[in-house]
C-alpha cells in the first residue's frame, strides 16, 4: 500500500482550501512551492511540482479530498491558519524543530538525532505516512460530524488519487471505525511518529471546539508526548500559520 504520495498530495493541496477559509489570498505563482493548489496547478505546465503530482489535475483531486475532510466542522473559525507546509517533508521539518526546542527548554543535548520525515530513507517514509494519514482521518471525526454520506464522499474523493484496491479497503475501515485516540496512537512505532501524528492532528481540529480539543488531549497522552514537547509541536503549527 503506496500512502507517501497520496498523503504529500493532500498536505501541499490543503493549504489553499484553508486560505480560503480564512479570507486569505492565495498566491498563485506558478512553479512556487508555498503557492498552494494555485501553485501547484500552475507547476502543472512546467516542471517541479507538476512532476510530482504525475500529471495535471493532481493537485486539484487533493484540494478535492482535502475539502471534505475539514469540510463537516461548518462552524469552524480558522483564522489565520493558511498553512505553509510543502508536503510530507515540511511536516518533518516542523517536528524536527519541535524536538530542538524542547530539547533546548530542557537544558539538554538529545541522546541522538531526531529521525522525522525530513531525515528518513523511503521505506520508513512509507510507515510514517500510513501513520499521519490515520491520524487525520481520525481528527476529522473528532466533532463527531461526519455522517454516513460524507464518509462515502471523502472515499469517493480518495478513489480519485489511488484506485488501488488494498489503500481502499484501508481507508473504508479507518472511516467507518468508532474514534478511538488509543487505536490512533497505535499506529506510533517510534516517538518521532508520534509527534508528526500530533501535528497533523493539530492542523484539521479546531482547538477551541469543546469535542475537538479533549481528543486531542487524550490522543497526546495515548501518544506518551512529553507536555513540553506538545506544547511545541502546537506552537509549530500556530506559528507556521502566521
Amino acid at each position: 500500500m503506496n500512502t507517501r504520495g497520496l498523503l504529500d498530495q493532500l498536505l501541499k493541496s490543503g493549504q489553499e482550501f484553508l486560505q480560503d477559509k480564512a479570507g486569505s489570498a492565495p498566491t498563485n505563482k506558478p512553479g512556487s512551492e508555498q503557492g498552494g493548489l494555485g501553485g501547484l496547478l500552475g507547476a502543472a505546465k512546467g516542471s517541479g511540482l507538476g512532476g510530482l503530482l504525475g500529471g495535471t489535475g493532481g493537485g486539484a483531486l487533493a484540494g478535492g479530498a482535502m475539502a471534505l475532510l475539514l469540510g463537516s466542522k461548518k462552524a469552524r473559525k480558522y483564522g489565520g491558519k493558511a498553512l505553509t507546509y510543502g508536503g510530507l517533508a515540511a511536516l518533518g521539518v516542523l517536528a524536527y524543530k519541535a524536538y530542538g526546542n524542547w530539547n533546548a527548554q530542557q537544558g539538554q543535548a538529545p541522546r541522538q538525532e531526531p529521525q522525522t520525515l525530513d531525515r528518513l530513507p523511503a521505506p520508513q517514509v512509507e510507515q510514517h505516512s500510513q501513520a499521519i494519514l490515520k491520524a487525520l482521518v481520525a481528527a476529522a471525526k473528532a466533532d463527531g460530524h461526519v455522517d454516513e454520506r460524507e464518509r462515502a464522499l471523502i472515499e469517493g474523493e480518495f478513489r480519485k488519487l489511488d484506485n488501488d484496491p488494498q489503500l481502499q479497503h484501508w481507508l473504508h475501515s479507518e472511516l467507518n471505525k468508532p474514534l478511538d485516540p488509543a487505536d490512533v496512537a497505535r499506529a506510533a512505532s517510534t516517538p518521532e511518529m508520534a509527534a508528526e501524528m500530533y501535528l497533523a492532528s493539530v492542523m484539521l481540529v479546531d482547538e477551541e471546539h469543546f469535542m475537538e480539543k479533549a481528543y486531542l488531549d487524550e490522543l497526546a497522552r495515548q501518544l506518551q508526548l512529553a507536555p513540553g514537547l506538545k506544547a511545541e509541536l502546537e506552537n509549530q503549527v500556530r506559528q507556521s500559520s502566521l
